[in-house]
């Protein structure tokens, strides 16, 4: 049975400058509007940018949004250690966690209090020929893991 379509997500993306945590973000408000959804997308950086940390909060929704904050989230996607410890105990009881296991160890994540989806970013993107593409590689898993958005979007 395919899993049901949410109407309403709201996630935080995260990492380290360079990760392209930005990026991904921006590209699933993108996907999101043109699936048709109502979207906000707020990006957060430190100034020192690249190896510094950076997030980004998206909402994708049916429904009109009431307000672009994130404070406990019911998804996440988390690039590294810092953000896993950082964010992760704000996510929803039951929601879903993409975990880039390349860089965070597997035993980290909160498998009782989420469902949390290990995926060796760096590790498959070096496969397929650019380590550069972990953030895809996770946006990827996300999208399969929520399918708040068509692939095709």
């Amino acid at each position: 049975m395919a899993a049901k379509k949410p109407k309403h997500l709201d996630v935080i993306i995260a990492g380290f400058g360079g990760q392209g945590v930005l990026l991904i973000g921006n590209l699933l408000a993108y996907a999101g509007m043109n699936a048709g959804l109502n979207v906000t997308y707020i990006p957060v950086y430190g100034a020192e940018m690249r190896g510094g940390t950076a997030n980004c909060t998206v909402i994708l929704s049916a429904e009109d949004i009431g307000s672009p904050i994130v404070h406990r989230p019911q998804s996440a996607i988390i690039m590294n250690r810092p953000s896993l410890d950082k964010f992760q105990p704000r996510l929803l009881d039951k929601g879903v966690q993409i975990v880039n296991s390349s860089l965070i160890e597997p035993r980290l994540a909160d498998t009782k209090r989420a469902k949390s989806v290990l995926v060796p970013c760096n590790g498959i993107a070096d496969k397929l020929g650019n380590s550069r593409m972990a953030n895809m590689v996770a946006l990827g898993a996300f999208v399969a893991a929520t399918q708040i958005v068509p692939l095709a979007a």
